[in-house]
């Protein structure tokens, strides 16, 4: 089995930090998304990966390689266009040959692993296996109808009305039944060849399609509350490590790790909280369920609940919270009597207090 990883799309609800970097790449406990999504996919014993990528871009083929380091061999197949999850299936074909293959999209986070739906899907051997998931407003995602043994009866994308809460994960089991019937389906309403015509082509033609409930931690990164939110759920399950210098008149909590070449100097971090390497936290307080990513600096600041990426520096910052800081941003105290100063890219959101 294969697998492949769709990498494309413009990430809009998460500018400005995806005008320059893929959200697919946005660090999450210090690594890129998808770093997760190979790790998920190594540990189902898939080595062979396909991933969908814009064409002309280098940016995630720069980051992950050939993929040894994540123990898999990665294909990058560009895609010139966002034009639907059926049409980044189609390109990948030849890559796929005949074979089953498992679909992931690159900006999800399973990290509780695939290992009983694969099971399942083996067991079963249904033309395609979907991962289901309860959500209190189906509407933004593909939506699942089943039958009382869990069969599908109808998929809709994106339904203004809803007829089940059961929405799609970002992770599937396909057969090359799935080809024929891309080949059959035209462009929805969006103007995208949709995934879920596909699989409701196959329903439609009586081919059996199973679904299950996934029971795990399932998070689709879209916008910086889920950045943030799946920052907190990976955090807490990190583990103490000091690699780095801790002087002694600074304070660690648990589960607080200090990457190679960092230093905290009269600070205090309260876990679970990542100092990433190379990064200084000078005189200051980082506070649960922060990022710090390589190359950063803290100083005289309170930092919480926030992911920091690579080269930032935060100076003087009274209280900084929920928040998403993106590569070498400067956030500094200026002078109070000159009022606020803000350099702001575009779709940028800035939160001052009154």
């Amino acid at each position: 089995m294969k697998a492949l990883v769709l990498s494309g799309g413009s990430g809009t609800r998460l500018r400005p930090v995806s005008h320059s970097l893929p959200k697919q790449l946005v660090p999450l406990a210090n690594q890129p998304l998808l770093a997760h999504v190979l790790r998920g996919v190594r540990d189902l014993g898939i080595t062979e990966v396909g991933m969908v990528v814009p064409a002309g871009t280098a940016q995630i083929e720069k980051t992950l390689g050939d993929g040894s380091r994540h123990g898999v061999t990665i294909t990058y197949l560009p895609q010139d266009a966002p034009r639907g999850l059926a049409h980044a299936v189609a390109i990948a074909r030849v890559y796929l040959d005949d074979e089953d293959f498992l679909l992931h999209l690159g900006d999800n986070l399973l990290p509780d692993g695939l290992g009983d739906p694969a099971a399942e899907f083996r067991r079963r051997r249904a033309a395609a296996h979907l991962l289901v998931q309860k959500v209190t407003d189906p509407r933004p995602y593909g939506v699942v109808e089943l039958d009382r043994i869990g069969r599908v009866t109808r998929l809709v994308e994106k339904p203004r009305r809803p007829r089940s809460d059961l929405a799609l994960v970002g992770a599937c089991f396909l057969t090359p039944v799935v080809h024929q019937a891309i080949e059959a389906i035209r462009p929805g309403p969006r103007g995208e060849l949709e995934l879920t015509d596909a699989v409701q082509w196959l329903v439609d033609q009586g081919v059996v399609v199973h679904a299950s409930e996934y029971a795990g931690y399932w998070r689709d990164i879209a916008d910086s509350d889920d950045v943030l939110a799946a920052n907190r759920h990976l955090l807490a399950g990190v583990e103490p490590v000091r690699d780095g210098d801790v002087d002694p008149f600074s304070v660690l909590g648990p589960r607080v790790r200090v990457e190679h070449g960092a230093r905290v100097v009269r600070s205090r971090v309260d876990g679970p909280a990542i100092i990433g390497a190379g990064s200084v936290i000078d005189g200051s307080h980082l506070g649960p369920y922060t990022s710090i990513g390589p190359g950063c600096v803290v100083r005289d600041s309170d930092v919480s609940s926030t992911v920091v990426l690579d080269e930032a520096r935060i100076c003087g910052v009274r209280r900084l919270v929920d928040s998403l800081v993106g590569r070498a941003v400067t956030i500094e105290r200026g002078d109070p009597r000159r009022g606020c100063r803000v350099v702001c890219g575009d779709d940028a959101r800035v939160e001052i207090p009154g």
